[in-house]
C-alpha cells in the first residue's frame, strides 16, 4: 500500500501572490477631477484675475489725476500773543509776543514757574524759515549764574545789532549760540542753531515787541543776586 500525501504549496507561488498583494495594498489612489468641474475652476481663477484686473484700471486714473498732498508735518496752532497776555498777570510784566508774521512759526509758548532754577521765565520755541530752531526766553531776574546754564556756558564772542539794539554774541562753538539782551527791566535770550541772519531777524520782532510794552521797573531791594 502507498500513503497519498497531498501537494505542498508551492513556496515561490506563494512568495508571488503575497509580494503582488503588499504592492497592491501600499499603492496610492490619485483622485481624479472630471475634466468639466477642472475647467470651471479654471473659468472661475481666471474670472477673478480679470475683475480685479479692471478694478485696478478703472481706479488708476483718478488716482493719478488726484495726487495726494505733500505732508508738512504737524504744526500746532499756537497763540504767542494770547498766551502771553494770560501770563501777564503771574510774570508781573508783559512777556514778547513778537510778530514774526508767517516766517517764524512758534510750537510752543509757556510761562514756568522756576521751581528748579529758582528764577521764572517766559518761554517761546520757533521753527525759522530754514528748518532750523530758536528758544527764546525771557525774565525779570537773571543772574550770571543762570545766565551761564541758559547759554550753556558759551564765552561772549562779540555783539550783534538787530531791531537798533546791540545785543550781546555768545557762541558755544559747536554750532550753538545765544543773543542776549538787557532791555527796558527784562533780559531776553535766544539760544539755537540757527544762522545769525534768523537770529538777527527774530531780535528784531523781539525789540519790536519790548518797545510796545510797558518797561518793568525793578526795585534794588528785588534786584536779583549772583
Amino acid at each position: 500500500m502507498q500513503e497519498k500525501t497531498s501537494p505542498s504549496p508551492d513556496p515561490a507561488g506563494s512568495e508571488g501572490s503575497s509580494g503582488s498583494g503588499a504592492a497592491a495594498g501600499n499603492g496610492r489612489v490619485k483622485p481624479v477631477i472630471p475634466a468639466a468641474a477642472a475647467k470651471r475652476a479654471n473659468a472661475s481663477v481666471i474670472g477673478m484675475i480679470i475683475a480685479l484686473v479692471v478694478s485696478i484700471a478703472a481706479f488708476l486714473p483718478i488716482i493719478l489725476m488726484n495726487p495726494l498732498p505733500k505732508s508738512e508735518g504737524y504744526r500746532p496752532d499756537i497763540d504767542v500773543a494770547a498766551t502771553a497776555r494770560n501770563a501777564a498777570d503771574v510774570a508781573g510784566f508783559t512777556p514778547v509776543a513778537p510778530d514774526t508774521g508767517d516766517t517764524f512759526r512758534p510750537n510752543y509758548a509757556r510761562w514756568e514757574a522756576g521751581t528748579t532754577s529758582g528764577v521764572p521765565t517766559w518761554e517761546v520755541g520757533y521753527l525759522t524759515p530754514e528748518e532750523s530752531f530758536i528758544g527764546l526766553v525771557q525774565t525779570r531776574n537773571a543772574n550770571p549764574t543762570w545766565l551761564l546754564q541758559q547759554t550753556k556756558n558759551a564765552p561772549i564772542t562779540g555783539s550783534r545789532d538787530a531791531g537798533g539794539q546791540e545785543w550781546e554774541l555768545r557762541d558755544t562753538g559747536k554750532g550753538e549760540k545765544s543773543l542776549v539782551l538787557d532791555y527796558r527791566g527784562t533780559t531776553v535770550v535766544l539760544s539755537g542753531e540757527a544762522e545769525l541772519n534768523e537770529f538777527a531777524a527774530l531780535g528784531d520782532a523781539v525789540v519790536k515787541s519790548l518797545e510796545s510794552n510797558p518797561a518793568v521797573t525793578v526795585s534794588p531791594s528785588a534786584a536779583p543776586s549772583p
